[in-house]
């Protein structure tokens, strides 16, 4: 195993004083997020992003085979628990108490905000998944992801400051290789990043984006002007921008992706929204006057293909931080569940209260799992895309490729949309076994409960994922993964629950068939929240199965309590669909009911 000194040269003292101490670690703490280090994906991922280790002889850091690229990953997780455990998670409430604030149109943190940075600078954890040239860490989406669940457990809003340097891959994907050696070992060294998409009046509908961008001629350069609006982390050091390159047009071909670095000015922070939750994450409204700024790659494609790439990661970075939201729920409902007595016992003995706790433990493991093994889909097709850019694909690296970005474009919307879902209903548990307890500010609960409700709200709404997801639902594509998963082995013991959800399979074709079969655009469009929704919980019941077929001991009792889960949930969708027809949708168009009454 390569030292941590080797892998952070740039840590302190700090990370050594950490090391050594026997206090709370988030990643260690909780081995289901390390059991997914050892998916059989891993050495695939872990070859095509290391090019079979040709890194170890120009950096002392780099692995020399895959199992001491797995140790390094498990070195840099445990820091980062550490760190999440002992240093962002102290310094939690007192950034939701003070949050950001202004001066002379500044983003100021809240004074807490620049310790979690300077300890995440000192541990090396920036430039996570940068190649060594640019001083990065070279680590695979799969890891980013379990970093990101760590620090949002931690605190979710610190995670969104944090987490935005992930920003940085849309830059080395698509900018010219002066601006890769230009930004990247700037994100490595510890600078922070911002998307700056939605306006006013471009929010979901990013079509509508108005930012002008125009060219200098005298200087060489774009210039940017407008207004954005609900911008993360707005006062970063570098954004990447979104503007309208070309004149007279309305619509997303005219858009482009610029870069802005904050080092040249131009942009003022007018203001910044005072929000239900993620207090320690500004979010902010930016004034463009006449900013000097860079093209990414070219012009026209900003939303159509750039924005896309960087919409997709942002949704994964989502999907982690409401596993992290769900894992700290569940941690205080069940501490305090283990303490507190009523009528002479403990709570967590009462039934009501465990089958609460159960299935926010199921909830959680399945979530995770549906989590990374998108990431790990991520990962492969990424790594060969990014091959692709030094050398031809053969036909077989290439068939890899196209299945993988499938897979990745088809899981990324279920993990985005059903985790945050899910950390909202595990949010919302944890006040109520708090009961009472619960809606006092001076416990976790209520923070957790409002920092979750943005999850399945910004970078698209769960409704959007539907959106997203329903054409693989209608054209087979999920069916056809769902057969393919269902046909593998599981242990004797989990063979009941794998009968049970092949019952489910055959419900779920059925309302799909009844859904198609009706030939109705706005029947369909209704329903498919509730397609989507019995596709999840499918797969992550799958998923469970598998999990508890390779570590009983950490998922067979989620896996029992998942399947319920799904059984529940997927009749009632079924039931819903096959009783809903067309001309019942009267009942439900409120502008019409309202007329009426009128």
């Amino acid at each position: 195993m390569v030292p941590w000194k080797r892998l952070f040269p740039n840590s302190s003292n700090i990370t050594s004083k950490i090391l050594s101490n026997v206090m709370a670690n988030y990643y260690t703490d909780h081995p289901e997020i390390g059991f997914h280090l050892n998916h059989p994906l891993m050495k695939r991922i872990v070859d095509l992003k290391e090019r079979n280790y040709e890194d170890k002889d120009k950096y002392e850091d780099a692995p020399v085979n895959y199992e001491d690229a797995i140790e390094n990953y498990k070195r840099i997780l445990e820091i980062t628990g550490d760190v999440a455990a002992n240093i962002i998670e102290p310094n939690s409430e007192s950034v939701d108490q003070e949050g950001p604030h202004l001066e002379n149109n500044r983003m100021i943190y809240a004074s807490k905000t620049y310790e979690n940075l300077d300890a995440t600078r000192k541990a090396g954890l920036w430039g996570i998944s940068m190649p060594r040239r640019y001083g990065g860490l070279n680590l695979p989406n799969t890891t980013f992801s379990m970093l990101s669940e760590l620090i949002s457990a931690a605190d979710a809003g610190f995670q969104n400051v944090w987490s935005l340097q992930s920003c940085i891959d849309t830059l080395y994907e698509f900018g010219n290789e002066e601006q890769r050696a230009k930004y990247i070992p700037r994100i490595c060294a510890g600078e922070t990043m911002s998307m700056d998409l939605t306006e006013p009046d471009a929010g979901s509908d990013l079509q509508r984006v108005m930012l002008k961008a125009t060219y200098d001629e005298e200087n060489k350069c774009w210039r940017l002007n407008g207004v954005k609006r609900f911008i993360t982390n707005g006062d970063s050091d570098i954004h990447l921008v979104l503007a309208r390159s070309e004149e007279g047009t309305t619509d997303g071909r005219g858009l482009s992706m610029f870069i802005y670095d904050k080092r040249d000015g131009g942009v003022d922070v007018r203001h910044i929204e005072h929000k239900l939750g993620i207090h320690g994450s500004p979010t902010c409204e930016l004034t463009y006057k006449n900013a000097k700024a860079e093209l990414c790659g070219n012009t026209r494609l900003g939303l159509i293909k750039y924005v896309m790439a960087l919409m997709n990661g942002a949704r994964l970075g989502i999907a982690a931080q409401s596993v992290g939201v769900e894992q700290e729920a569940y941690n205080e409902a069940l501490a305090y569940a283990k303490e507190r007595q009523q009528f002479g016992q403990k709570i967590i003995e009462f039934p009501a209260v465990y089958d609460m706790l159960s299935r926010m433990k199921a909830k959680l493991d399945a979530g995770r799992s549906l989590l990374y093994q998108t990431a790990r889909y991520v990962d492969i097709y990424k790594a060969l895309e990014d091959i692709e850019r030094d050398r031809k694909l053969t036909p077989e690296e290439r068939q890899e490729m196209k299945k993988y970005t499938r897979l990745a474009d088809a899981f990324t919307p279920l993990a985005k949309g059903m985790n945050s879902e899910y950390a909202n209903q595990n949010a919302y548990d944890a006040i109520s076994v708090h009961g009472g307890s619960g809606f006092i500010m001076e416990y976790k609960s209520q923070r957790l409960y409002r920092d979750a409700r943005i999850f399945s709200i910004y970078e698209g709404t769960t409704q959007l994922q539907v959106v997203a997801a329903i054409r693989y639902i209608t054209n087979g594509t999920y069916l056809g993964i769902i057969k393919e998963m269902l046909a593998q082995e599981v242990s004797e013991a989990l063979k009941p629950l794998q009968a049970r959800v092949a019952k489910l399979v055959e419900m779920y074709e059925e309302a799909v068939a009844m859904v198609k079969e009706a030939g109705n655009q706005e029947l369909h469009d209704f329903l498919g929240r509730r397609l989507y929704e019995m596709t999840a919980d499918i797969i992550m019941s799958l998923l469970i199965l598998d999990d508890a077929t390779r570590a009983p001991e950490l998922f067979q009792k989620s896996a029992n309590v998942y399947v319920r889960h799904a059984e529940a949930e997927v009749n009632a969708h079924y039931v819903y669909v096959k009783n809903l027809k067309a001309e019942d949708l009267e009942a439900f168009r409120a502008a019409q009911v309202a007329e009426s009454a009128e």
